[in-house]
């Protein structure tokens, strides 16, 4: 890859919050002022005192989405010590999947998925400031399907929770997805989000576990069983878990240890595998969706619980009991103490969160999206020249291929 070791990146700018020593509160803007159609952003940002330590004891950035705003967010450290909150624009940003060996970033959007590139090599710094620069290199079109959690398998297919049509899904090079799995009680694949699948947990490079609002076969059926027909099933065995959950969300994997959001009751959720029983770790304000983990801390995302499908639901009585209002923004817990070591807290457009992911052994991330020039100008090439396929030796290779 070719490129100088301090990459210009004036167009590139990110939106930076100030954040030494105490709780802070700026005014942000968007830096997208290229797209006619894209109105700036306001943003006040606050965050915890130890955040910027967090970060930098554990080695490691945050990237979040924002669906309802399109919003893929990346927070880091600059080098000054500052707290560094990058927004890109991508149609309902939802499901984020990161490789770390790869250091490749996936997104799912309205109708396609997005697979971004670093582009700097080691040792190269974007504006004298980002250590990666995550480009968008592929995009998978599937149509508006109403993707949710998204994952890479051993094989590195992309799998996705393919809501509208209740089932687990691949991408496929002709179709706009390919069906995987589907839960028993769904009857057929229809457009018509039965049950509300928007969860997947991996095992070993495999789905293993899903959430869903119901086990309603009937269009947008799961909307009559927000408050306690949620449920996690076994997509290996075709059983059900765990039951009685408030619409939950993204159930997870950690140290062999099943975890998944409660979201309607504002828990993080513990899963006995063999029983499941359910154990709440720690209450969030806010309905939770977006779960990672590191160095045994688990990274929460919390919106704020405004629209139908969020409304009347036990979270809001447990927000009463507590005198407490809800926020949206992120809540970092320690899975030994369960309690809420760091947090960041967003107000402004930005209401809601779906997914979050950690960056490990980054410090300060960028991104770009193709609402800016900058994407016309960050063009890199790999070292050495692509292998030329002699006319004949194709024309045999197909021949026999078609056998």
């Amino acid at each position: 890859m070719s490129g100088p070791k301090n990459i210009k990146a004036s167009k590139l700018k990110a939106t930076r919050a100030r954040a030494v020593g105490k709780a802070v509160s700026s005014k942000i803007a968007d830096a997208d002022k290229t797209a006619p159609e894209k109105t700036e952003t306001r943003l006040e940002i606050s965050c915890s005192p130890g955040i910027v330590r967090w970060l930098l004891r554990n080695k490691c950035s945050l990237a979040f989405t924002s669906y309802k705003t399109g919003k893929l967010l990346l927070i880091g450290v600059m080098k000054t010590g500052a707290l560094s909150f990058h927004q890109r624009n991508f149609d309902r940003a939802m499901g984020l999947w990161t490789d770390p060996a790869s250091q490749r970033l996936y997104l799912g959007t309205l109708h396609q998925f997005w697979r971004f590139e670093n582009i700097l090599m080691p040792g190269n710094i974007a504006d004298d400031t980002f250590d990666k620069c995550y480009v968008p290199r592929q995009s998978f079109v599937t149509g508006n399907v109403a993707a949710h959690d998204l994952a890479l398998d051993v094989n590195g297919r992309i799998i996705f929770v393919n809501t509208a049509y209740s089932c687990l899904a691949v991408t496929d090079p002709v179709h706009s997805f390919r069906p995987l799995w589907k839960p028993p009680f769904i009857s057929e694949l229809a457009a018509e989000d039965r049950c509300h699948l928007n969860g997947l947990a991996m095992e070993d490079g495999h789905p293993r576990y899903v959430t869903a609002v119901s086990r309603t076969d009937v269009a947008a059926g799961w909307r009559e069983h927000r408050n306690d027909g949620g449920l996690i099933m076994d997509v290996t065995t075709d059983t059900i878990l765990a039951k009685g959950l408030s619409m939950p969300h993204s159930p997870r994997l950690y140290r062999n240890g099943l975890y998944v959001l409660d979201a309607g009751r504002g828990h993080l959720c513990r899963i006995d595998r063999t029983t499941g029983a359910m154990e709440p770790i720690a209450f969030c304000p806010g309905f939770l969706r977006g779960l990672a983990f590191h160095n045994n801390n688990a990274i929460v995302g919390l919106s704020l619980p405004r629209d139908e499908s969020f409304a009347g639901l036990d979270l809001d009585a447990a927000l009463k009991v507590r005198d407490a209002e809800p926020w949206c923004g992120l809540q970092i817990i320690n899975l030994q103490s369960r309690e809420t070591v760091e947090w960041l807290r967003i107000q402004g457009e930005v209401d809601e969160l779906y997914d979050v992911v950690v960056l490990p052994d980054v410090q300060c991330p960028m991104g770009l999206d193709f609402f800016e020039e900058g994407i016309q100008r960050a063009i890199t090439f790999g070292h050495g020249f692509a292998e030329m396929t002699h006319p004949c030796t194709a024309d045999a290779d197909v021949a026999l291929a078609a056998g």
